[in-house]
């Protein structure tokens, strides 16, 4: 079941338009149910999170592949140092990306907690910033590499798991890869959205 809010976005090999766009809503004010939700069979899902902390903007980065059984695939984790929150997103975003060519996956799932990476990557929304421009420019290199990629908003209580892995970021002093095996700070989030826990978010 897809989630009370989403922007779903389905991102194939055109030349003159790549992106086609479903956008659902639901206005209603009671609590919103949140829930990690699995890809289909023969695909890949990335979940994704920059993370900015301080005065200083310190930046770092983190991400977590799956499969359609929701088992740990991979996850990365790093420090960025200075930086703005939109370029930590997409820093995270273009890192997962490097990763899913690295390791062959060309059905992928994008999935983020930033709505402002909807409007820059998908609905192609202009950037002055030349290294947002720079950023953006990359990911759009990347994606029409893809066979098929979907990319969609997902309120944070369902982007924990990439969440956690921005956190470590801030702890490291070089970029790690986890592969199989998660940490054990992200062992029980793993577990949770394998088992569809839902979080009510609150308006």
């Amino acid at each position: 079941m897809m989630l009370a809010f989403s922007n779903i976005f389905r991102c194939h090999r055109l030349i003159q338009n790549p992106v086609r766009l479903l956008l659902v809503r639901n206005w209603h004010k009671e609590p919103i149910p949140v829930s990690w939700e699995k890809p289909e069979i023969g695909w890949t899902k990335l979940n994704f999170d920059g993370s900015c902390k301080g005065r200083g903007g310190k930046g770092s980065i983190g991400g977590v592949f799956r499969n359609h059984k929701a088992e740990f695939l991979l996850g990365y984790a790093e420090s960025i140092g200075r930086t703005t929150s939109t370029i930590a997103e997409l820093s995270a975003l273009r890192r997962g990306l490097e990763l899913v060519l690295e390791n062959g996956w060309t059905d992928v799932w994008l999935e983020g907690d930033a709505k402002t990476l909807i409007d820059i990557i998908v609905r192609r929304k202009q950037v002055k910033c030349t290294e947002l421009q720079r950023y953006v420019s990359h990911i759009n290199l990347i994606i029409p590499e893809l066979n098929n990629c979907i990319m969609t908003h997902i309120y944070r209580e369902g982007n924990r798991a990439a969440d956690k892995f921005a956190q470590i970021g801030h702890q490291l002093e070089k970029p790690r890869i986890w592969w199989h095996v998660p940490p054990d700070e992200v062992v029980s989030i793993v577990d949770e959205d394998a088992e569809g826990k839902i979080i009510l978010r609150r308006r």
